[in-house]
């Protein structure tokens, strides 16, 4: 055994030593003594204040002995607290220095020994890496890698101990990594081989018959043994982290030619081929007369497709065969879960789930079959490790079929609903309050909303009764659109009753959003067409009108359910009155405006002795007859017989209005002027109450046309100036009766005087007549 060594001495006792201005007594030993001395004269002290204080014993020259030795001693002191601080305190700073300087040589040297000692780990994992590549094994050669990688990372973050050479080795690195990848890649190449068509459709049915996928566990032609699995190819993938760039292509090529079209083509199915180490995964189409492909088929497909990589590729732990990592990573096929799971659950989602949503209430306890199949779906993919185990996309969403019901049947009705807002107008059918409407059954009161008890005999004797039209709705011509949009409210109404209590809700607004979009959208649409169109502005005043007659008491007959005092439909039925209204009466202005056009063609009607001014009138008046006739086959049987008569009426007497006016209006009306202004009204009042023919049937007007009186305010003022004008003035004087007469119930003395004087000339007797008119 090697000799003990001496213990060395310590190093204020060698810095003591070295000082040839110390004594050979030590510092301790001296303020030890002094220490001593302190204590003696504290005694000393003591014992004199006693005998001078206590005692009373006089000794003041003990006392100056005293002081004099204290004084000494701090003298003593204070010449040794100097040394120290001097001397002492100077060689302690050479020695720390000296100190100082050994530990950075020490860590230059530690340093060195590092990077040397990575740089020969460098060189040996490149070494190893060499030796493993042409024997194929690539998942030990790729952890070689990274732990050379790992070496070079250590040698680059030394500072201060820079090499020229790392440059070098960080290039070499790189370029044996890519070669490494260049290796795999052509590896993966020939153990997923793809098929894909020519054509840009991706997706397409026919896209999918032509594509064809092949699957190998190992290279055919070589030695088996010699050969890589595929799962050892990906594994060097993950070590390089690589994979997820590989899984990502892909899965997208897995999902663009294979899962989507599976989901979206109700007819396409999967065929398989197996060979020895090698399977050939192909498409087939069926006859199918599905629109949109079944939940249960679709998953059976997809299940089928990820079950054979599963088996020929992805069923190994990433962490298999990496020699000296610890960490345990995931298996090959939950890699790819998380590369194509979000879009291909968004895919099953959207154009499979979404599509087997029931439309009809009645259904929705069918759907259990959809969500059993969506959990075991969703087990089986987490069994083959594609899903972790708290993804639950699909089935929370089959799960809440409730809520996607009503969404899709509110969505459905409101797209229904505008594509009949957005139909042609013209397509009418005939209501009538016979008619039977075409409703389903409403439900039954109850037994809160009894209006009468049974036992409860209200006898009304003989009193009047309403007629059981009372309150029903006139006979016109709807738009069938507008019939079948309000069949969709009621139908939408009684699925609601059926319902949850946020499904019945959610409905109900939906039904209210039906109107509100028809209030928004219908008078926008169609804008044009009810401008220029008369027939579309009377049938869209009617279709309001039955929308409006229906809302006051839509929310009534279905208060079951809904009755939280909110389901109500009354507070919409102004506003299809005014949009119905506003619109025919913006129609009967366009008719007014063109109406007084074609009668201020007519030269005012003055002399019409003159064969050109006569023809003018004579044209103005036959104008506006055919308009008024036109106007009248137009809403004939389109309109409710009693808007039919009142806007008829309106317009006939805006023509003849106009015509007393610009007649009274004359100053000098010829005897032949007056039979040729006669005869022109005489054509108005025989051709006038013809346009009352509100029905097909010629028999049934008579009655209108007799009535022609109560729809034309002006028609007994227009007759009695027919008979001014062929009237004599004491006939005039005569009907006038003293302004009792009923010449005096249409005209004021004014405009009566002004036909005198017009009509004859200005004798006695005239000034006479004058006299009378008052």
């Amino acid at each position: 055994m090697a000799e003990a060594e001496t213990p060395r001495p310590s190093l204020v006792a060698a810095v003591l030593a070295c000082s040839d201005r110390l004594e050979k007594e030590s510092l301790s030993g001296r303020i030890a003594r002094l220490s001593c001395r302190v204590e003696e004269l504290k005694g000393e002290v003591c014992s004199m204040i006693n005998q001078r204080y206590v005692e009373f014993l006089p000794s003041m020259q003990s006392a100056k002995d005293l002081e004099s030795r204290v004084d000494e001693l701090f003298g003593n002191m204070d010449q040794l607290k100097s040394r120290i601080e001097n001397e002492v305190q100077c060689d302690l700073n050479v020695a720390i220095a000296e100190f100082s300087e050994l530990k950075q040589q020490l860590e230059r040297d530690t340093l060195v020994l590092t990077v040397l000692k990575q740089l020969q780990e460098f060189d040996t994992h490149l070494k190893q890496f060499h030796a493993l590549l042409p024997q194929k094994k690539y998942v030990p050669a790729a952890c070689h890698l990274n732990k050379a990688r790992r070496s070079l990372k250590v040698m680059e973050s030394r500072r201060g101990f820079e090499l020229k050479i790392l440059k070098a080795l960080g290039t070499e690195l790189t370029v044996q990594t890519q070669n490494l990848l260049h290796l795999l890649g052509q590896e993966w190449q020939q153990m997923a081989v793809w098929k894909l068509p020519q054509s840009k459709e991706i997706g397409s049915l026919k896209s999918a018959m032509q594509t064809e996928l092949r699957l190998c566990r190992v290279l055919p032609g070589e030695d088996v043994a010699a050969v890589p699995a595929v799962a050892s190819v990906l594994q060097a993938f993950a070590v390089l982290g690589e994979l997820h760039t590989k899984f990502k292509h892909f899965g997208q090529l897995l999902l663009q030619n294979i899962l989507k079209p599976l989901i979206s083509h109700p007819s396409l199915r999967p065929l398989l081929e197996e060979q020895p180490d090698t399977i050939i995964l192909r498409f087939e189409s069926v006859d199918s007369d599905l629109d949109h492909p079944s939940p249960l088929e679709v998953f059976v497909k997809i299940k089928l497709v990820l079950e054979v990589l599963h088996k020929y590729q992805l069923d190994v732990p990433l962490d298999q065969f990496m020699e000296g990592e610890k960490n345990s990573g995931p298996v090959l096929a939950e890699m790819l879960g998380d590369v194509i799971w979000k879009e291909m659950s968004d895919c099953l989602i959207h154009d499979c789930l979404v599509h087997s949503i029931p439309n009809n209430s009645s259904k929705l306890g069918q759907y259990s079959e959809v969500i059993k199949a969506t959990e075991d779906f969703e087990k089986a993919l987490k069994g083959m490790q594609f899903l972790k185990e708290d993804s639950t996309d699909l089935l929370t969403y089959a799960r809440n079929v409730n809520a996607h019901f009503a969404n899709k049947k509110c969505q459905d009705v409101i797209v229904a609903a505008r594509n009949l807002m957005t139909s042609e107008m013209h397509d009418t059918v005939k209501v009538t309050p016979d008619s039977s409407v075409i409703l389903p059954k409403l439900p039954n009161l109850g037994a809160g909303d009894q209006l009468v008890l049974p036992n409860q005999v209200i006898n009304l004797g003989h009193e009047t009764r309403l007629s059981q039209h009372t309150f029903s709705f006139p006979a016109c011509h709807i738009s069938l659109s507008v019939q079948k949009l309000m069949a969709l409210a009621y139908q939408t109404l009684q699925e609601a009753l059926a319902s949850t209590d946020q499904c019945c809700l959610q409905l109900f607004y939906s039904v209210r959003n039906i109107f509100l979009l028809f209030y928004d959208v219908v008078p926008m649409y169609h804008k044009e067409n009810l401008q220029k169109l008369p027939q579309l502005a009377a049938v869209h005043h009617n279709n309001c009108m039955y929308i409006a007659h229906h809302l006051l008491t839509l929310g009534h007959q279905f208060r079951g359910r809904l009755s939280d005092g909110t389901v109500t439909f009354v507070d919409l039925v102004p506003g299809f009155r005014r949009l119905g209204t506003e619109c025919f009466l913006a129609q009967m202005r366009v008719q007014k405006g063109e109406l007084l056009e074609r009668l201020s063609s007519a030269r005012n009607f003055s002399s019409v002795d003159d064969e050109d001014n006569y023809s003018a009138a004579n044209r103005a008046v036959r104008q506006v007859l055919h308009q008024l006739k036109r106007l009248g086959t137009v809403w004939q049987d389109v309109l409710p017989v009693n808007i039919y008569c009142r806007a008829m009426g309106t317009l006939l007497n805006t023509a003849l209005g106009e015509m007393v006016a610009r007649i009274t209006a004359l100053e000098d009306i010829s005897a032949e002027n007056a039979d040729r202004l006669h005869a022109l009204c005489q054509t108005m009042l025989e051709e006038g109450p013809q346009v009352f023919v509100p029905l097909p049937e010629e028999k049934e007007n008579r009655h209108f046309q007799e009535e022609v009186p109560v729809y034309v305010p002006k028609w007994l003022m227009f007759k009695e100036l027919m008979l001014v004008l062929q009237a004599s003035l004491q006939e005039i004087v005569d009907r006038w009766a003293d302004g009792k007469g009923p010449l005096a119930a249409e005209f004021s003395p004014s405009e009566v005087k002004n036909l005198i004087r017009a009509l004859f000339q200005n004798t006695e007797r005239r000034a006479a007549a004058l006299a009378k008119i008052k």
